[in-house]
């Protein structure tokens, strides 16, 4: 006898798989952009304690170019917000994707706890 799932049951397998992956990659872009924002939040907190007139470099591609402390401040609390409202759409997304998860997990074992036994 045959094992083999019917092709209803197969695609919901596969969407659950595929959310898996999904849910995968998106932990990991999150806890890159976590580890971003803590870098940035440092690079914050020490220009808040340096003088003014300290001179700041900030880092372009490979080089690093003399900046003002004011400008430096703005692009990385702007490069901030930005990363929290990404974090936040993650979570949204991160939910999204648990919740349909869920959903589709419930309806594979309904399903397969009601389908007759198979083989012998």
């Amino acid at each position: 006898m045959s094992t083999e799932l019917p092709p209803q049951l197969q695609n919901q397998l596969a969407q659950l798989q595929q959310l898996q992956q999904q849910g995968q990659a998106l932990i990991s872009q999150k806890s890159q952009i976590e580890i971003m924002v803590k870098e940035i939040e440092a690079a914050l907190k020490e220009l808040e304690t340096a003088a003014d007139d300290q001179i700041i470099y900030k880092s372009v591609g490979d080089i690093l170019i003399k900046a003002e402390k004011a400008k430096v401040l703005e692009d990385l609390t702007e490069k901030k917000d930005v990363m929290d409202l990404r974090l936040k759409t993650m979570a949204k997304q991160e939910e999204r994707i648990q919740s349909r998860f869920t959903q589709l997990q419930d309806q594979l074992k309904q399903a397969l706890g009601q389908a007759p036994p198979r083989g012998g």
